[in-house]
């Protein structure tokens, strides 16, 4: 199966964890030991994270990557990809916390629940533990590439506030952002699973995340534009309701029409967006091709994900890796 018939097959993420499936295990049951709290409140709010809990897929990157290099150092590279969705779950709260945000898949964010004080806290709480679990190693090499990428999430945080002419933030400029939101997390998963891996094999699954990583982002903002809450847990438009501008209005402001744009811009203006500038904003994209656009971006950094693999030798972990390329693309969500 290839990256460009991905769109048709469309696996599971229960296949692509199948070769680690009880390691995942493992991994949940350091990720409570490490995020456990004598403080009750700190405790009360872990215990909703956990509940909160999403689909592992960073960390069974982490876990593949390990098995298609010849796996080795069980107990360190569970600690890894427990720190890897640690991190992850930091990420989340903050950015919930910036984007005052009220519900993370279909329930109420710590922000919302709690306080934002709290919400910011506890990232911040989140964070140091991670750090500690990597000092714990006594190893520099994952907390080089941690650091690393931390330091690149928070940039491209910086980055999208920054935006202050949405309307004139490009493609460039949008590759630059989700390359440092999202997918350096996800290219670190793929490298600090294969750090005792030769060095051709580490760059390489390294290169592997950050393409899959980027394709994650922009399906993940065109289900924004094509599935209802009902199926994303998230409220539909939700990235128009923030004057968020992502791939599929990126690519189609161009081929609008002056009274679309003018539409656009009104939206963007308007402190809280209705439903029906939401509705006809979507409806002016998908007509502009910018939904197309956006699909066919995903598979072009699906291939180039794909690729990367042929550096390493055939395996069931391979052939999962493979598989999540199509998860990817193919999710809804």
């Amino acid at each position: 199966m290839t990256a460009a018939n991905s769109s048709v097959a469309r696996p599971g993420l229960s296949v692509v964890q199948e070769p680690v499936a009880a390691r995942l295990q493992e991994v949940k049951q350091e990720l409570r030991r490490i995020v456990e709290a004598e403080l009750p409140l700190m405790a009360e709010v872990n215990a909703h994270l956990m509940q909160m809990q999403g689909k592992m897929f960073r960390p069974t990157l982490v876990l593949l990557a390990n098995e298609a290099t010849g796996g080795g150092d069980v107990p360190r590279v569970t600690t890894l990809a427990a720190v890897i969705e640690l991190v992850h779950v930091a990420t989340l709260v903050h950015d919930d916390a910036v984007d005052h945000s009220v519900l993370r898949r279909g329930m109420p964010t710590v922000n919302s629940l709690f306080s934002h004080q709290i919400s910011v806290i506890m990232g911040d709480y989140l964070y140091s533990r991670s750090i500690i679990e990597l000092v714990g190693l006594d190893d520099l090499e994952p907390l080089r590439v941690l650091s690393r990428v931390t330091n690149e999430m928070t940039v491209g945080e910086m980055r999208q506030l920054l935006a202050h002419d949405r309307l004139q933030f490009g493609e460039e400029q949008y590759d630059l952002l989700i390359r440092s939101k999202t997918a350096s997390l996800i290219a670190g998963a793929c490298e600090v699973g294969a750090l005792r891996a030769p060095p051709a094999e580490r760059a390489a699954l390294g290169r592997f995340g950050m393409a899959l990583g980027m394709a994650f982002q922009v399906v993940d903002d065109l289900l924004d534009y094509t599935e209802d809450a009902t199926v994303t847990g998230k409220p539909s438009g939700l990235d128009l309701r923030e004057h968020k501008v992502t791939l599929p209005l990126i690519a189609a402001l161009p081929r609008m029409s002056e009274g679309e744009r003018q539409m656009v811009t009104q939206l963007m203006q308007a402190p809280e967006p209705t439903e029906a500038q939401i509705g006809e904003v979507v409806a002016a994209v998908i007509r502009a091709g910018g939904i197309e656009y956006a699909r066919t971006r995903a598979l072009e950094l699906a291939q180039e994900a794909e690729v990367e693999l042929d550096v390493l030798r055939p395996s069931p972990a391979r052939e999962a890796l493979r598989a999540s390329i199509a998860y990817v693309v193919g999710r809804r969500r």
